[in-house]
């Protein structure tokens, strides 16, 4: 490597290894490094030394310092910096893939839709460092890295140190000559705006915003805006020319864009956008493939997908995760213990039993971080929250070695003398015997270091090493502000940590978390929590482009404050598969996630979804085991391994789960609609209507009647009573969801031979729908719906026309799990309308896809009865299966 990196590279020995020589350029060498201390490569780029002498260590590294404090998506951020043989050094990830410059060298000309959305990723990252206060000043090609489709601002700080140097200097006359000497200039010549180019010190954010459009412009047009002989030849040019309109350079840039660039590139920072959000903003607008998210129909609106399973680890899970290259996250031996954490006894008013679940949660999230731990999952042990059942009861049902108790008082009074007192045991479940206990009185300001003691005592008590990462986590606080964590937990309450998935529980649950990061802005766990509630929000609602941004911005807000932790992963994933129906890119996301948190269950089962929709169901039967491993009484994941079973007409598989979830939450609705349909699909319409007449008594009549109706379209299984109950309900039932209401009330009355009222209601659900679609017109589940409810309405053409449209918005090759779903809502479109042919044409290919509908289930629905006469039909329904 020659003998400067020779002596750099004993200088830093003990911490990293440099392997080869990556590049250099005018600042800076890099090299490929292996950051020993974490086992990780990394970029390790090393200042010339004559700019290391001329800057200093002290100005270098507090200006590196600031630079660290950048978190974002599309920031590569600095891991660490220091000085070293006499050179100063940052070390950054090391990222596959290449620069913008590498890309433009190789292609010259990029597609437009790629160079908008390069451009906008760069705006966003240039927003959030100029809200921290950080001006870039050398953006160019060379400081944005590709990764995949990922696109990364590298090297905040180094300009940003040179103009501080310079600025520093500028008193003495020789010390700026001495900067001057090093052959460097803050910024480079084709992309340096105007009042760079002329030496002012004080740069703000328009001065990035113009560099930014010159790049934006070499991506479309193939060279800079301004290009010369001599760097002041080009600095010449942008004093006295205009760039030349990009539509003369390329005609298939959109005029828009070229608008939105020119105004970046006026010469008077005043003429500008003021902010990168305004110019990515202006992009965004203009970008020729941006359109509304194509929406994901809900996994939950008329098609719930929550509940969960009972325990089981056999060579089948194992089998699975092996096939992918997967190891079992050591469930069981190699020294590892198993813990369960169980609900915290409140001791106060019963107003503040969510307080004790928030401590509970805590305590229990510190512990999944310490290896040599398997915790079980909050959904298992919320389970037994105030349960009479022995210590070995518990231990058996969820398979662990130790359980974690306690008893939790908060004694109010003014902020400053409100006091926590709380009572953690660690029993030891073979014999019943405490293996630790100690009682915490603290302030309430001290809570959170209250919560890392009892993780910290735990872990010593079962003798599980602590590394210095693990106790780091263990003192890490998830906000300074007790007002915004009252409010996360209160949201973590109204929608119990996102099990309930109702319209009113959901809105107050948001209500709590936007508080929430009202009160702290850094809380990353509410920015996570709040994002997936809105993607929640908008697949079981009524979906909104504004309830899909907001989803998105809380995502990347937590993203940004967190990139390596398991919670944004979690967020951007569901966003993707709720919302947008990415669900590779959902897959990819909760991959992350896992290598945060290999032991995540909500990440495993979340993951489930997506192999279902990407029609991987053997995958997805693998994630949902291996989520009963670490959630052994999750009821969502029951429901979901159960929904799964049903799919693939594994019908008896389908109705034990759903038993397993039933015997976890015997009131749970949901899943005692999932053993209904487990027997419906086997042609048993007694034994199904026996089951909903199971669901216990304290169960709200209503409830259960709006549930049938409104999700999978099964009012008709309903007893002659139960639909009487079904046709005098308001909307209220429905969650005010005007939609919903009417079209469960058109099919009702279509059902009973009530043509009248069925086109009445039908007529209604359209208004609705249509009132709806005008937000988010690209969404496949509404336009299906819409479709159905003018077929109630007694309206053909348009009944064909929208079911159609729906249907080829999101066929079953893009999404195994809801296409078939619309496609079964064109079959009974066509039905409806008198085309029976055409519905025998679609329904003959879904019984032999995965989906709910079975030969069973033709035999017993009367939906299907104008095709009972036809032979296709008969044969259909004869089968087996």
């Amino acid at each position: 490597m020659g003998e400067p990196a020779d002596a750099l590279r004993d200088a830093l020995a003990d911490r990293y290894r440099l392997e080869r020589e990556l590049g250099r350029g005018g600042m800076a060498t890099v090299y490929l490094a292996r950051d020993l201390r974490h086992d990780r490569p990394v970029a390790l780029k090393v200042l010339h030394p004559q700019l290391a002498r001329t800057l200093g260590t002290e100005r270098f590294l507090r200006e590196i310092k600031l630079a660290a404090r950048l978190q974002h998506p599309h920031i590569l951020t600095v891991l660490d910096s220091g000085e070293a043989a006499g050179n100063l050094w940052f070390a950054m990830p090391y990222v596959e893939g290449e620069s913008l410059r590498g890309r433009l060298e190789r292609e010259k000309q990029l597609p437009v839709e790629d160079a908008v959305r390069i451009a906008r990723e760069a705006a966003d990252a240039l927003e959030y460092a100029h809200r921290q206060g950080v001006i870039h000043r050398d953006i160019k090609p060379e400081n944005i890295l590709l990764s995949g489709d990922h696109a990364l601002v590298a090297d905040f700080g180094i300009a940003q140190a040179v103009a501080s140097g310079a600025a520093g200097q500028q008193g003495s006359g020789a010390a700026q000559e001495r900067l001057t000497e090093t052959g460097m200039t803050v910024g480079t010549a084709a992309y340096m705006s105007p009042e760079q180019a002329a030496g002012a010190r004080s740069l703000d954010a328009r001065s990035d915003v113009y560099s930014l459009a010159c790049v934006l412009w070499e991506m479309l047009a193939g060279e800079p805006p301004f290009t010369g002989a001599t760097p002041q030849a080009v600095m010449a040019r942008r004093f006295t020319e205009a760039p030349r309109p990009l539509r003369a350079v390329r005609e298939t840039v959109p005029e828009s864009v070229e608008k939105a660039v020119a105004k970046a590139l006026a010469k008077a920072p005043a003429d500008r956008f003021s902010s990168a959000l305004k110019f990515g903003r202006a992009l965004s607008m203009a970008e020729p493939t941006a359109a509304a998210p194509v929406t994901k129909p809900a996994r939950t609106y008329r098609s719930v997908v929550l509940i969960g399973l009972g325990f089981l680890l056999g060579l089948g899970v194992l089998f699975g995760w092996l096939r992918r290259g997967e190891a079992p996250d050591s469930a069981a031996g190699g020294g590892t213990k198993r813990l369960a954490v169980l609900p915290f006894e409140n001791l106060g008013d019963s107003a503040d039993g969510y307080f004790a679940d928030g401590m509970t949660d805590e305590v229990r999230g510190k512990l999944a971080g310490v290896r040599g731990l398997q915790v079980i999952a909050h959904r298992s042990a919320a389970e037994y929250k105030g349960t009479s059942k022995s210590f070995r009861e518990i231990g058996r049902e969820l398979g662990v070695d130790y359980l974690l108790v306690g008893k939790v008082r908060w004694e109010k009074a003014d902020s400053a003398q409100s006091r926590v007192r709380v009572s953690p045991e660690l029993i030891e479940v073979a014999n019943s015997s405490t293996r630790w206990q100690q009682p915490f009185d603290a302030v309430l300001s001290d809570v959170f270091q209250v919560q890392g003691e009892i993780a910290g005592k735990v872990a010593q008590a079962l003798d599980v090493a602590l590394g210095e990462p693990e106790k780091a986590r263990l003192e890490e606080r998830p906000t300074r502000n007790l007002a915004a964590w009252d409010a996360f937990l209160r949201g973590e309450e109204a929608s119990q940590r996102l099990v309930e998935l109702e319209q009113t529980s959901l809105d107050r649950a948001i209500a709590a978390y936007e508080r929430a990061v009202a009160l702290d802005s850094t809380f990353m766990q509410a920015w996570a929590r709040l994002s997936q509630a809105y993607s929640n929000r908008y697949s079981n609602g009524v979906p909104t482009p504004e309830g899909a941004a907001r989803a998105l911005v809380a995502a990347e807000r937590a993203l940004a404050l967190a990139p390596d932790a398991a919670e944004p992963r979690l967020a951007l994933g569901t966003y993707y598969d709720f919302v947008t129906g990415e669900y590779s890119k959902a897959l990819d996301e909760f991959a992350r996630g896992r290598r945060a948190d290999p032991n995540h269950a909500e990440l495993v089962s979340a993951a489930a979804l997506s192999e279902q929709s990407l029609g991987r169901w053997e995958n997805a039967l693998d994630y949902l085991k291996r989520a009963e491993v670490l959630d052994p009484r999750s009821l969502p994941v029951v429901s979901r391994l159960s929904r799964s079973y049903l799919w693939l007409r594994r019908h008896d598989e389908a109705v034990a789960a759903a038993d397993r979830g039933i015997a976890i939450s015997p009131p749970t609705i949901t899943i005692h609609q999932s053993k209904v349909m487990a027997l419906v699909a086997k042609g048993d319409l007694p034994g199904a209507r026996a089951a909903l007449r199971a669901i216990p008594a304290e169960v709200d009549p209503t409830e259960v009647v709006a549930q049938l109706a409104n999700y999978w379209d099964m009012a008709w299984v309903l007893d002659d009573e139960q639909q009487k109950l079904l046709l005098r309900l308001s909307s209220n039932a429905f969650a005010g969801d005007r939609f919903g209401w009417s079209i469960a009330k058109a099919q009702a009355y279509g059902y009973r031979g009530d043509t009248r009222r069925a086109r009445a209601y039908g007529d209604s659900a359209a208004r609705a729908s249509s009132d709806v679609l005008t937000g988010t017109p690209d969404d496949a589940q509404r336009r299906v719906l819409l479709g159905l409810a003018h077929a109630y309405a007694g309206r053909k053409r348009e009944a064909i026309r929208e079911g159609e449209r729906g249907v080829s918005l999101l066929p079953i090759s893009r999404d195994a799990y809801t296409g078939p779903y619309l496609q079964h809502q064109l079959v009974r479109i066509y039905m409806l309308t008198g085309e029976p042919q055409k519905a025998m044409n679609l329904l003959e290919p879904l019984l032999e896809t995965p989906y709910y509908l079975s030969p069973g289930w033709l035999r017993v629905d009367p939906t299907f009865d104008p095709l009972r006469k036809l032979p296709r039909f008969q044969a259909l329904a004869a089968g087996t299966g």
